[in-house]
Order: C-alpha cells, then sequence, then structure tokens
C-alpha cells in the first residue's frame, strides 16, 4: 500500500482551497506556470533592502541631519527601495531560465554581494551623517565607502551577463520572454546612464558641510550645469540643471514597469479572447517598450543639455510626445488586428451557452 502524499490538486479538491499561485493563473496575473524556486542571495538582499528602505524613512522624522537640504536618510531610503525591487525582480528572472542556470546563478551571486556591499556602506554613511558618493576625505570611514564603490562596473557587469545569458532562452511564453528581453535591456542601458553622473555634470573640487557640520571635500556631482542643492522632494533630482539620475532611475526600473504590463494583460486575457494569443502580448510589451525606451533616451538627452526634468523645453516635449506616438500607434494596430483576427477555438466554446445542445 503506497504512503505516497496526495498531489496539490487532490488537495485541492479535498479541501476545496486553492493555493495563491492558483488563484494568481485563475485571473491571469500569474507571468509563468509552476513552482520555482528564486535565487535565494537576491531574494534575501531584497528584503533586508526592503527593510532598509522602511527603516530610514522612518528615521527621517527622528534625525534633523541634513545634506545640502535633504535629509541624511533620503539616499539610503532611495537605494534599499530601488535594490528592493531589482533584486526581486532579478531573482525570479534567473528562476526560470531554462539552460545556463547555474552560469546565471552565479552571476546573480556576484550581483548580490556587490549590490549588498554598495547598501551597506551607503547606510553607514549615512548613519555617521556624511557624504557617500563623491567624498575625497581621507579619513579611513571613507576610504573604505569608496572602495566598496570600485566594485559597481563589476555588478554591471553581471547584470549586463545576465542579459546576455537570456537573448537564446525563452522564459515563459512569448509576451514574458518579450518583458525579459527588454526589462534587461532598459535596466542595463540605466545602469550605465549612472557612469555619465560624473563625466557629464562639470563640478569640480569644493567643499560643503557634512550632517554634523563638518567641512568636507567632494569632487563632481549629480548637476549638469547647475550645482547639487536644489533637489526636488524625495528624489533629489535637480530642479535648475540636468540631472543623469533621471534617466538612471527610469532605466534600471523598465523590467518592473514591464512585468507589470505582462500581469495587466494576462489579467484581461483571461476576459478578452483576443488577448489570449502570447504573441498579440508581446507585441504590445515590444511596441510599449520601445516607447519607455524613447523617454529613457529623452530624459538623457535633456540631462545632457543641463535642462532640469520639471522644465522641459519644445524640442523635449517633442521627443516624449514622439515617443508616446510610436508606442501608442503600434499597440492600437496590433490591437485592431488581433480583434479583427478570427476567434481563438475555445474562446468560441467558451461562448456558446452550456446547454445549448439540449
Amino acid at each position: 500500500m503506497s504512503t505516497a502524499s496526495p498531489t496539490a490538486p487532490a488537495r485541492h479538491r479535498r479541501t476545496g482551497r486553492t493555493s495563491l499561485n492558483d488563484r494568481a493563473a485563475a485571473s491571469g496575473l500569474a507571468l509563468t506556470s509552476g513552482d520555482r524556486r528564486w535565487h535565494r542571495p537576491l531574494v534575501v538582499l531584497g528584503i533586508a533592502c526592503g527593510l532598509v528602505a522602511l527603516a530610514s524613512l522612518a528615521a527621517v522624522p527622528f534625525d534633523d541631519r541634513t545634506l545640502m537640504g535633504e535629509s541624511v536618510w533620503i539616499k539610503a531610503f532611495k537605494f534599499g527601495f530601488s535594490f528592493f525591487a531589482y533584486c526581486l525582480s532579478l531573482a525570479w528572472l534567473l528562476s526560470h531560465m531554462t539552460r545556463l542556470r547555474r552560469t546565471g546563478w552565479v552571476f546573480g551571486t556576484l550581483f548580490a554581494l556587490i549590490s549588498a556591499a554598495e547598501v551597506a556602506v551607503i547606510v553607514a554613511a549615512a548613519a555617521a551623517g556624511t557624504y557617500s558618493h563623491f567624498n575625497t576625505s581621507e579619513d579611513p570611514f571613507n576610504q573604505v565607502v569608496q572602495l566598496a564603490f570600485q566594485f559597481v562596473p563589476v555588478m554591471f557587469m553581471a547584470n549586463a551577463a545576465i542579459a546576455v545569458l537570456v537573448l537564446f532562452q525563452r522564459i515563459g511564453d512569448r509576451a514574458v520572454t518579450a518583458v525579459v528581453r527588454w526589462g534587461l535591456l532598459l535596466s542595463s542601458l540605466g545602469m550605465f546612464a549612472a557612469f555619465f553622473i560624473v563625466t557629464v555634470g562639470g563640478q569640480g573640487e569644493r567643499t560643503v558641510l557634512d550632517g554634523n557640520g563638518d567641512e568636507v571635500a567632494l569632487n563632481a556631482g549629480h548637476g549638469v550645469g547647475d550645482l547639487d542643492g536644489n533637489g526636488m522632494f524625495l528624489t533629489g533630482w535637480s530642479t535648475t540643471g540636468g540631472d543623469m539620475r533621471v534617466s538612471h532611475f527610469i532605466g534600471l526600473h523598465g523590467i518592473q514597469v514591464l512585468i507589470g504590463l505582462a500581469m495587466l494583460l494576462g489579467y484581461f486575457a483571461a476576459r478578452r479572447a483576443w488577448l489570449r494569443d502570447e504573441k498579440v502580448r508581446a507585441a504590445v510589451v515590444r511596441w510599449f517598450a520601445l516607447g519607455y525606451l524613447g523617454i529613457f533616451a529623452t530624459t538623457a538627452w535633456q540631462a545632457v543639455r543641463g535642462q532640469s526634468f520639471i522644465a522641459p523645453d519644445a524640442a523635449t516635449l517633442a521627443a516624449f510626445a514622439a515617443s508616446a506616438l510610436v508606442a501608442a500607434t503600434g499597440i492600437a494596430f496590433t490591437i485592431r488586428k488581433a480583434r479583427r483576427a478570427d476567434p481563438l477555438p475555445g474562446a468560441v466554446e467558451a461562448r456558446v451557452p452550456a446547454n445549448a445542445s439540449r
């Protein structure tokens, strides 16, 4: 007599309960089917960074120290949130690779280790009330902080390597594969944009006060065409000049935006027959991603011209409009073509009343 435990579907039939994955799949919100083990180092780091973001935000009202007019904890909050979102997205992606999974796991672990070090030194600098980026002080603490930043190019290369790996394999259906490929392209471009922050800023050596009132020597900065210190609330993006952090943020988090779009398409596909074809959903994702890429490129172009994100000129507005128009036109054409096509066989059967043959 077999003592094997019943399968999950059998348990669900007896108990009348369904798992979260089953409910997500039924609603169309599940991007892929089956339970897969996510990349654990990235999951752990993602959760830890989420806690860092919450703790940093909670510390703002209780710590009146500031750096250039904003709380010393704002940068720790921004980096914590950013790595929380990106690490979990990357952990999900790596769990769905079908080939070279061990290679992907190694690159993911390398990415996690360097990211953990970067977030750690940023939090430490915030706690010390001093600057992490652009700080040229000779004290031992700052030397450790700057040493951690030297590995950022390696982190970029690890992410780029993962992007190359997924180019040659399908992850999920066509729509999800489009999300992954375009998302990693956008995130890689977003990371690459960060390297231009120093080169296009044009800010030289200067002395500023840290959160403790001590003088600190800085070299370079974020602003293009104007000094740092006139930033937007929370983001810190310059209101008086260009800022490459805008395009860095938009590109880096493109994969989360596309994942959200794919989930939304899956939700409506469960209710609209013409969206059930994965080719249609993939085309919508690609057109949207192309427009998103245009937005990314426009913000980068805007920044290098020393123009604030909140003060676009006519040329910038035209570029934004062109990016949106390309995406909207492509998506509209795709939807029109899909709705005019013959419905899927399953959709025809679903519209036939159950008692039609009686």
